[in-house]
């Protein structure tokens, strides 16, 4: 552990103490002076805060309700909200609140988490997945995911952004759970729901910049450095001057999402655009401060990063010169599955698309692993070190995937019922950590777009320009980007819930569910290191894929095949073993009868045999 994180920098915000007292402590090194403006029943009163070492002020004061509005005022100039403030019900440039968390009543003591292998999460938006768009409104929702076989959901950013519609990656209180959704007290509720129904539940992160709107970080000290850019502003200064302290403020706000919200790990978002080349990274300090939160529960807090570098680097330990993170997202193959099924090679899709990538990316993990990339004209990435398929998370659809197109149209929209089944079965069966996107389990008709409800009306013209170039290489076609400030975008994102009534949807949300839970029960698919996969010497590409000792201990080996066409093809080696399950069946409502195979693999149709005598767990 760090000498920063062992000394413990002092955590900063209005924090209730032993003695009931609330303590505001405030990091701003260039002050002069500073005076917490605080409201109680008689207006404001002004306190003036004492100065402490290393650029530190402080204040103390008894008889402080939770809810009980402050403000700060920095050399005289105009009231600012705080920094490291836990509640802002007002809004991002309104007044802090003070908040005592201690009233909330948990009853998740039993709760002993989910290992890492055991994990299949489920990405939602809170606004859009539940027509009220709440943490409350999540809860009755939780006994479906859990009866799909979900075991964990990965919750995209709530950290308080700029009015009521946003993806959440624009939050500018990092420690402030947004009002509009319910507030620090909903979140709350939300988690403690998800352990009650045998969830885990995670949070993704965005420590790699903050919001345009609202963000008032840059007044109070040097949070960012122009030494660095991301493609959304200013990076974060973890390496220069003064950066001790805003690493603290990052860690200690990963610390209390675990031990105050009670979240069983964290999605750090594009952590290719932190930038540290101190000589220990921010990446161990985030992974040490969950640990430590995370102590006393009976598991440990599983850190996930988002990462396009194709760099282990992150995962190994930190005597083999790693973060020593848990796992981390792989797009590649997302990637080599969506240029396969929908044959687009615009952008980075044009680095993908040939079959023998596919079986690449279910053997080695990485399909570009030091490989020439043409869409980034260099060479890129590297090996995966021997890792296990469960140190990697991998999507057919994700937030950005399907969001970041023209207009957030999903595979449910340009894919057959047929390719959807085997992309699906493409995810269930690889030897890697599932992650659904919320709404995919059933072909969710209606889009996921970009959204947003910025008031700054330079900014919003300046994101609609964004968006509409950013699509430009994918989207030639003219095609339309919705407005991202509209509410109509909005509104067209959230999820029907509709699948009882659609014989597709129905029977696909039935494939998830089986597979879901062959990955559960049969030994093969909770093996994450053996593992094969090859193309066959057929006329249209048919993928085998192998799980488990198909050697030692063949019965306990499945062998599955994948037709990539939209050809009927031929069973390579007649099928050989007992055929054990479908993509096709009739109730998934694919077109194989129930009378068995006849010997040909169908147009997208995953297959699933094992030797015959083998015992059938399911």
């Amino acid at each position: 552990m760090s000498e920063a994180l062992e000394t413990d920098l002092p955590e900063c915000g209005a924090l209730y103490q032993e003695d009931g007292s609330v303590r505001w402590r405030l990091w701003i090194p260039n002050a002069e002076h500073v005076d917490l403006e605080l409201l109680d029943a008689d207006g404001w009163k002004t306190h003036k805060m004492k100065r402490e070492e290393r650029g530190y002020f402080t204040v103390e004061k008894n008889q402080v309700q939770s809810g009980q509005r402050y403000a700060y005022r920095l050399n005289g100039g105009p009231e600012r909200p705080d920094p490291a403030s836990r509640w802002q019900p007002d809004g991002v440039s309104r007044p802090s609140a003070v908040l005592s968390l201690d009233e909330f009543h948990w009853t998740d003591e039993g709760w002993s988490g989910i290992p890492r292998e055991g994990l299949v999460f489920y990405e939602l938006h809170v606004g859009t997945f539940t027509p009220e768009g709440t943490f409350d409104a999540v809860i009755p929702r939780l006994p479906a995911l859990r009866e799909l076989g979900v075991t964990a959901i990965e919750i995209m950013p709530v950290s308080q952004f700029s009015g009521t519609r946003n993806w959440g990656y624009d939050g500018v209180h990092p420690y402030a759970p947004q009002q509009s959704y319910g507030g620090p007290q909903g979140l709350q509720r939300l988690v403690d729901a998800c352990h009650r129904h045998g969830l885990a539940a995670f949070l993704d992160v965005v420590y790699n910049h903050f919001g345009p709107e609202g963000s008032y970080l840059s007044e109070f000290g040097p949070y960012f450095t122009e030494r660095y850019r991301t493609p959304w502003g200013a990076a974060v200064n973890y390496d220069g001057r003064g950066s001790d302290e805003v690493r603290s403020f990052v860690c200690n706000n990963a610390r209390m999402w675990i031990r105050d919200y009670h979240f069983d790990g964290l999605r750090l978002d594009a952590i290719h655009a932190i930038y540290d080349f101190g000589a220990r990274h921010i990446l161990e300090d985030i992974k040490d401060a969950a640990e430590s939160a995370s102590k006393g529960r009976g598991y440990v807090a599983h850190i996930v990063a988002e990462s396009d570098l194709n760099d282990v680097r992150i995962l190994l330990p930190p005597e083999r010169g790693g973060y020593g993170l848990d796992a981390q997202w792989s797009d590649d193959f997302h990637h080599a599955v969506h240029a396969c099924l929908t044959g687009e090679r615009q952008g980075y899709y044009v680095d993908y698309g040939q079959p023998e990538q596919l079986a690449k990316s279910l053997t080695d993990t990485f399909v570009l692993d030091g490989s020439y990339s043409r869409s980034r004209g260099r060479c890129h990435g590297g090996e995966t070190a021997g890792l296990p398929g469960d140190r990697f998370v991998i999507c057919i659809q994700n937030h950005d995937q399907v969001g970041n197109r023209a207009v957030g149209d999903r595979l449910s929209a340009f894919l057959s019922p047929p390719a959807q089944r085997l992309a699906a079965s493409l995810l269930l069966l690889a030897p890697y950590v599932p992650l659904l996107f919320m709404g995919e389990e059933y072909g969710e008709p209606n889009p996921f777009q970009f959204f947003c409800s910025f008031s700054d009306p330079t900014l919003i013209e300046n994101v609609r320009t964004g968006r509409r170039r950013e699509f430009e290489a994918f989207h030639k076609d003219g095609a339309d980007v919705p407005d991202p400030q509209a509410e109509s975008t909005f509104t067209a994102s959230r999820l029907s819930w509709s699948w009882e009534s659609d014989p597709h949807r129905s029977g696909l949300r039935r494939l998830y569910q089986d597979l879901l839970r062959a990955r559960r029960e049969w030994p093969a698919l909770r093996d994450y290191s053996k593992r094969t996969a090859r193309l066959l010497p057929t006329a249209d590409p048919v993928l085998e894929l192998i799980r488990g000792d198909s050697t030692a201990n063949s019965q306990q080996a499945i062998r599955a095949l994948f037709n990539l066409s939209a050809q009927e093809q031929p069973i390579p080696d007649g099928g050989r073993g007992r055929l054990r399950w479908s993509s096709e069946e009739e109730r998934y409502h694919g077109a194989r009868h129930a009378h068995g195979p006849d010997r040909k693999l169908l147009p997208y149709e995953c297959l699933i045999f094992h030797e015959e005598g083998q015992v059938d767990e399911s």
